[in-house]
């Protein structure tokens, strides 16, 4: 009757641990880490682009050089930053890491206003080329920014719902921290539009 008993118990210890979520929690952390690798990725193919667009901005726009230093030092901060799976458990290095990334592409916009105001500079093929790869490189950015988005999403959910919350509990997962939109109050705020004549 005992080794019945110890034979039921075997098999509910099984059947326990195949619903615990353990090897879940492992192929969830290893997809957001391969969606992370991904974004890092395409910072990274940003990053490489900047110095040859400044050099081809700096031979048109020399006297713009605010611009180019702001871009320059955006870039040198993104690229000085310690970039560890680490971050990825860690809200306040993720902040950095997204503050970062966000005013190297505000420099890079405020460059590109200021290539609008050269016709020379707009007709040159390396400058055509290289905003084009921009261009393209920022939208992989928020393709890759999206897949890790979802994993994050399904990896946080993993670790607050019941009974895997309970495995999280004990092997110490915790929910990661995602992208978040820079200035969240101001986009919240429905624009003014003025359709009056005012002459």
């Amino acid at each position: 009757m005992q080794k019945i008993f110890l034979k039921l118990c075997a098999v509910l210890l099984v059947l326990n641990l195949t619903g615990c979520g353990y090897n879940a929690f492992q192929s969830l952390d290893e997809t957001s880490k391969a969606a992370w690798s991904e974004v890092l990725n395409q910072y990274q193919r940003r990053a490489d682009l900047v110095p040859n667009l400044v050099n081809v901005v700096k031979g048109y726009a020399e006297h713009e050089k605010d611009v180019l230093t702001q871009v320059t030092e955006a870039r040198a901060k993104v690229g000085s930053m310690q970039i560890t799976p680490e971050v990825l458990n860690n809200p306040d290095a993720f902040a950095k890491f997204q503050a970062a990334q966000g005013e190297l592409s505000s420099a890079l916009s405020r460059l590109m206003v200021v290539a609008e105001n050269y016709p020379n500079l707009k007709a040159d093929q390396s400058f055509r080329d290289l905003q084009a790869q921009l261009e393209g490189t920022e939208n992989r950015i928020t393709v890759a920014r999206n897949r890790y988005i979802e994993t994050i999403k399904e990896y946080n959910v993993a670790v607050r719902s019941f009974p895997q919350n309970l495995t999280a509990m004990v092997f110490g997962y915790q929910t990661k921290p995602s992208f978040t939109v820079e200035n969240e109050k101001a986009i919240s705020t429905a624009p003014t539009v003025d359709f009056s004549d005012k002459k």
